[in-house]
């Protein structure tokens, strides 16, 4: 065999072997794609059938707090004695503290601060001719002293927490801002509470005598809006 016929004979067998390779290849290449898709589709699987399962228990806890909740509007809404005395007490409560919204007859007080061409205005009594968180604490006072029942200024509810202070020349109450005219509400009898505001010596009189703009009337049909804060006690606890 001459030289000629070996190299065509070697190059026929490393044709055959490069295209048996080739096969090879492939066919370990389409296994293993097979095999990572099969392995994807059981995990795919296994998360799916993990989600359903916390499905399954979440509509159990969901149906067994539904059961929960109407067993207990069944028991609020039995019309008997002791849930209507409770309902009544906690109206009273709630209406006591100020956090709900009441009506009735009783007095408005207008305040406003000296005009500033009053001509009995000096440097020495200049602070007079203005209303100070001091002077609405006063009159507070005197509201309830009277018998006052609901108190609002400027829509800001009184309350036993209810704090009216003085922050540079800004006037607080229950933190928000007011500012002069204060227009304040109060019900109760309002022959008591016009008697006390208006008499002679009363705190209202001494501010007009100041150059304090005041003005107090009679109203059968005042409405004064809850306390929208929120009541913490935070020393006192109920005795049980």
């Amino acid at each position: 065999m001459n030289k000629k016929q070996i190299c065509i004979t070697l190059g026929i067998m490393c044709f055959i072997l490069t295209f048996a390779i080739c096969i090879q290849i492939r066919t370990i290449n389409t296994a293993n794609s097979t095999a990572s898709q099969t392995l994807t589709d059981n995990g795919l699987r296994d998360e799916v059938l993990k989600w359903k399962e916390k499905y399954d228990n979440a509509y159990e806890e969901l149906k067994k707090s539904e059961k929960t909740l109407e067993e207990v509007r069944q028991k609020a809404t039995k019309n008997d004695d002791s849930s209507s005395k409770k309902e009544e007490e906690l109206k009273i409560n709630n209406t006591l503290l100020g956090l709900t919204n009441v009506k009735g007859s009783g007095i408005i007080i207008k305040l406003q601060d000296a005009n500033e061409n009053d001509s009995l205005a000096t440097s020495d009594n200049i602070s007079k001719k203005l209303i100070h968180n001091g002077d609405l604490l006063a009159v507070v006072n005197e509201l309830k002293n009277a018998g006052a029942e609901a108190i609002e200024i400027n829509n800001q509810r009184i309350t036993n927490t209810s704090s009216i202070t003085c922050e540079g020349n800004v006037t607080k109450i229950n933190g928000e801002k007011i500012g002069s005219p204060f227009e304040i509400k109060a019900i109760g009898s309002q022959g008591l509470l016009y008697g006390q505001l208006t008499r002679p010596g009363s705190y209202l009189s001494l501010m007009s005598d100041d150059g304090i703009i005041v003005e107090v009337s009679k109203s059968d049909d005042i409405s004064i809006e809850k306390y929208k804060g929120v009541v913490n006690f935070e020393y006192i606890k109920a005795i049980k």
